[in-house]
């Protein structure tokens, strides 16, 4: 590649496990750094065993959030292996935890023990309610989903409250993680001292409602479930056309005059019921039954290539395969093959243009690295090599 990769040389020690926490640090390690992932023997992180489908390795899931870094197997109950633990700690530049409060506390390695160890550590926590009263509760996303409102205001208006169709609150979760991680290595930079960051589920999916938690706080009334309708635009949702639905965003009134042009409903846009995007919320259902009467004539695919011309938001409803397909479409390249046998994986989604990323590798097989890290812990004072050194390993730099 030519370049360094932006977080060559820093090391993360991830005892992290199933989704948010490993999100974050598999991030870090597309960046370059060096991630060893603490896990326990026999059964390791939780997602190995959460399928179908299997990999030849454990678990697509597993497999989702953990490419490029190393396994190494500790077991806590063990005084070598709790030394092991803390030397890690004490070379490493990240640290990244999600265990129930108390359990780290074993290996010293507590966030006031480890930063006393290494002082330029950043001790990176997440936690499913936060350190305070709720730092005994077990958090899920499903259950952070229910409790902090989101499957509130997700599905059909006259359906049960219904929980988004990923993990999504681990995902920001593993976000605000990253992003918090990033910010106190660049404070470290300048001050050479490192610090703990804090993360909970709750607070990031409350932190992501944005324009939903606005309402709440101007109007004191909490939003509902409105299906794919949005509260404050109209037409901002699905409609039905010959063969299926199409997601349509008008976002002003001069794209709703284009729209409803490229429909063949010219005059619709001065109705004075739909001239303005606040009349047409409060007159969503004539305005659906004027559109879905001319759109119910034709394929969605036929309305959705015209109303591209048009400069008219809209897309398919398309299943995951298909969106997969439409993205390869765009030259997007959604898809990343990391060698040695692994299965194909979500790419990293961001591109830069002065920086690379690194080549994804296979994630790791259970205590795949532990006799390396084990010795690179005993006293070797060199870095550890690249994972793609390992031909094995497959893939490159």
């Amino acid at each position: 590649m030519g370049r360094a990769l932006p977080m060559d040389g820093v090391v993360v020690a991830d005892f992290s496990r199933v989704l948010a926490g490993p999100y974050a640090t598999m991030a870090l390690a597309d960046l370059g750094a060096t991630v060893i992932k603490v896990e326990r023997p026999g059964a390791g992180d939780d997602t190995r065993g959460w399928g179908p489908p299997w990999t030849d390795r454990s678990s697509a899931y597993f497999e989702s959030v953990n490419r490029s870094k190393r396994s190494v197997v500790l077991d806590f109950d063990d005084e070598q292996d709790r030394a092991a633990a803390r030397e890690l700690a004490r070379r490493a530049d990240v640290l990244v935890e999600n265990f129930r409060p108390g359990v780290l506390d074993r290996c010293g390695l507590d966030p006031e023990s480890a930063l006393e160890l290494n002082p330029r550590l950043i001790y990176a926590s997440v936690s499913g309610f936060g350190s305070g009263p709720g730092a005994d509760l077990p958090g899920y996303d499903f259950v952070v989903q229910a409790v902090g409102g989101l499957m509130s205001i997700t599905g059909a208006p006259d359906g049960p409250p219904t929980k988004v169709g990923v993990a999504v609150v681990d995902v920001l979760t593993g976000k605000d993680l990253s992003l918090g991680i990033l910010a106190a290595l660049r404070q470290r930079d300048a001050t050479g001292q490192g610090q703990r960051v804090e993360v909970n589920l709750l607070s990031s999916l409350l932190g992501s409602l944005v324009n939903q938690m606005s309402g709440l706080l101007t109007t004191g009334i909490a939003p509902e479930r409105m299906g794919n309708r949005h509260p404050s635009i109209a037409p901002y949702e699905t409609l039905r056309c010959e063969d299926g639905l199409l997601a349509v965003a008008v976002g002003n009134d001069e794209q709703f005059r284009r729209f409803t042009e490229a429909l063949g409903l010219l005059g619709l846009a001065d109705d004075p019921r739909f001239a303005a995007n606040s009349e047409r919320v409060a007159n969503r259902a004539a305005l659906v039954e004027a559109l879905e009467n001319v759109l119910g004539a034709r394929r969605a695919a036929d309305w959705q290539a015209r109303l591209h011309r048009a400069g008219i938001a809209c897309g398919q409803v398309n299943d995951l395969a298909r969106a997969v397909h439409y993205a390869e479409s765009l030259g997007l390249n959604p898809v990343v093959d990391p060698g040695d046998g692994g299965v194909a994986q979500a790419r990293m989604p961001i591109e830069f243009s002065g920086i690379d990323v690194a080549e994804p590798l296979a994630p790791p097989r259970l205590g795949e690295h532990t006799d390396e890290v084990r010795a690179w812990l005993a006293g070797d004072p060199s870095p550890l090599a690249p994972l793609s050194d390992d031909p094995s390993r497959g893939g490159h730099r």
